[in-house]
């Protein structure tokens, strides 16, 4: 068989696996969508669950799980930006930056249920944050740091060295050249991988099962104080996401209607999750062209 014939071959197998994980993809997220739209209405977003008959809806599920994501790039975020930013401009060519690489990698492969159990016995029981939107924030802290570490340094290490070196011309110090025009040139990327990081917190489930808990109490919307418990801003009250409530329904419940609620749950998921990856391709995209006033 001749080299060219091989070519074609070999290229013709790739296309039809890639062909069958994108069918594949395309029939799990159509058979969601189309068991789940129909049923999502302003009531259900609106409404809160019930916990024995028909109705519930999604309110305080998916209220939490938007705030357990912003508490979570609050904390992931600045550690993720300073490694990033250690690992592109700083860190030496050695055995300690290897390690560093090493670990990120072994933390970004950790199977959810370990890091979940791991957040239950150091931050539930030993220290006494209980089921909170807290500790389920500083464990998926734990999902985030590799991912976005990676994204930010990967962005840092791609601006051209000429860049580096004008500002470096032009009398500035290290802190400065990467702050004025290391950073801005890489902000679509790193853009990108926050938006990204946050679409796999959104959805992340196993992990808060054993940190933020499985409960939604009611909390008073109208209520800004942060320490009090009842107001829904409070970060140490038990918080059952919208991930969480699907395995939930899925499992335990005994609502009447448990399977429309689990279908259209499963649809407004898919479907902040489909925002969060095309709004990260959009928006890089936009500062990409503004910033560099491509057309």
């Amino acid at each position: 068989m001749n080299p060219k014939r091989t070519n074609n071959i070999a290229t013709g197998i790739i296309y039809a696996l890639v062909g069958i994980v994108v069918l594949i993809l395309l029939f799990l997220i159509g058979y969601i969508l189309f068991n789940g739209v129909p049923n999502i209405s302003w009531r259900f977003l609106t409404s809160p669950a019930q916990a024995f008959s028909a109705g519930g809806g999604i309110r305080d599920q998916l209220f939490n799980s938007l705030y357990l994501l912003v508490l979570t790039l609050l904390i992931s975020f600045p550690i993720a930006l300073g490694s990033g930013i250690y690992l592109a401009e700083y860190a030496a060519d050695n055995w300690v930056t290897h390690l560093i690489r090493t670990t990120i990698e072994v933390l970004s492969s950790l199977p959810s249920v370990v890091v979940g159990l791991f957040g239950y016995l150091f931050l539930v029981i030993q220290l006494k944050l209980s089921f909170s939107i807290l500790s389920g924030a500083i464990a998926l802290t734990f999902f985030n740091l590799p991912l976005l570490t990676r994204s930010i340094e990967e962005s840092l290490s791609s601006v051209s060295d000429l860049q580096k070196q004008a500002g470096m011309s032009l009398g500035l110090s290290d802190w400065r050249t990467i702050t004025r025009i290391i950073l801005p040139v890489a902000l679509p990327g790193i853009l990108t991988g926050v938006i990204l990081s946050a679409g796999r917190v959104f959805g992340e489930a196993a992990a808060l099962i054993y940190t933020a808990g499985q409960s939604a109490p009611s909390v008073d919307y109208g209520n800004w104080n942060i320490f009090d418990p009842a107001s829904f801003l409070n970060p140490m009250r038990p918080a059952e996401t919208l991930a969480v409530h699907i395995w939930k329904v899925n499992t335990e419940s005994v609502t009447p209607d448990a399977h429309l609620i689990s279908s259209a749950s499963s649809a407004v998921l898919i479907i902040v999750i489909l925002v969060f990856n095309l709004g990260a391709r959009f928006i890089g995209n936009w500062l990409y062209k503004k910033m560099t006033a491509t057309r």
